[in-house]
């Protein structure tokens, strides 16, 4: 190579530009500091940006191995499926929908449930996944929280929810509307047979999950700067007409307020847990 020669050292860049010429996103970018990582990295780290603390979204089964010992983690009601009793249809029908949804996340709707240990402290688990249709929370979601509790109270066993969604969901209309009463009164069961439930709120908690059990644990965690609000803040802003605070409607200022009791970086939730649980009396 002489020395006049020029190596192009362009390419990544190419690879990394869209066809209108915009520069694509590293999916794994950091929107608080811009570091960017592989997945691995991300993983190692729970999913919590080492430089920063920034917490990025976990999938469900993501979230169960991080939580769970090892193996113990025992799924149930897999099998449930939405039906389409309003035939609803938009851009596609519900039933597509539901079907792209199952084949890109590999699960049967937005909530897991099952039995699992932390730190060989037996439990029931009920943890949503937002990548299934923004984690709303259809008849399905509602009924397998349902069970969750009778399980739980039957069992003698605490109830841990993982809570990321953003709300009823709308193709199923006053269906998914419904199931607000219905895991309250689920839960308020569990309740009356001695059982508790530990919340854990992910980002983002909004509209109807927020307003149902999501709230109602016996103790409420959330993992920092995780969105828990009814309406998002834009929403709130347009519709009052008035400048909201930089923290509105996050972790942080719903701690200051007291509305949940204790916000914990996803390094400590399994230790935390873990206490929680031993304090209501769960042994191994």
């Amino acid at each position: 190579m002489s020395a006049t020669d020029k190596i192009d050292v362009s390419i990544e860049h190419k690879r990394a530009t869209l066809d209108d010429g915009k520069a694509k996103k590293h999916p794994n970018t950091c929107p608080g500091c811009g570091s960017h990582y592989r997945d691995d990295e991300l993983q190692e780290h729970l999913r919590v940006c080492p430089h920063c603390g920034h917490h990025f979204p976990v999938r469900g089964p993501e979230r169960i191995r991080q939580l769970s010992d090892p193996s113990s983690f025992v799924e149930d009601e897999g099998s449930l499926r939405s039906g389409d009793p309003l035939e609803f249809f938009d851009l596609k029908p519900y039933t597509e929908r539901l079907a792209e949804a199952e084949v890109a996340t590999g699960l049967g709707d937005a909530m897991i449930t099952g039995t699992a240990r932390i730190e060989l402290l037996p439990c029931r688990l009920a943890v949503m996944d937002f990548s299934f249709m923004g984690g709303s929370m259809g008849s399905v979601v509602g009924e397998k929280f349902a069970r969750a509790c009778d399980h739980a109270a039957s069992d003698g066993l605490p109830l841990v929810s993982v809570s990321s969604s953003g709300g009823a969901r709308m193709q199923e209309g006053i269906l998914a509307l419904m199931q607000l009463p219905k895991t309250i009164c689920a839960l308020e069961d569990l309740h009356e047979a001695g059982g508790v439930m530990i919340s854990v709120i992910a980002h983002p908690t909004t509209g109807g999950l927020l307003a149902s059990f999501a709230s109602l644990g016996d103790v409420l965690v959330a993992e920092p700067g995780a969105l828990m609000s009814f309406a998002g803040p834009r929403v709130v802003a347009q519709t009052t007409r008035e400048k909201l605070p930089e923290d509105f409607g996050l972790a942080e200022s719903n701690l200051r307020f007291g509305h949940i009791d204790r916000i914990v970086p996803r390094g400590e939730l399994r230790p935390v847990l873990a206490q929680l649980l031993r304090l209501f009396g769960s042994k191994p």
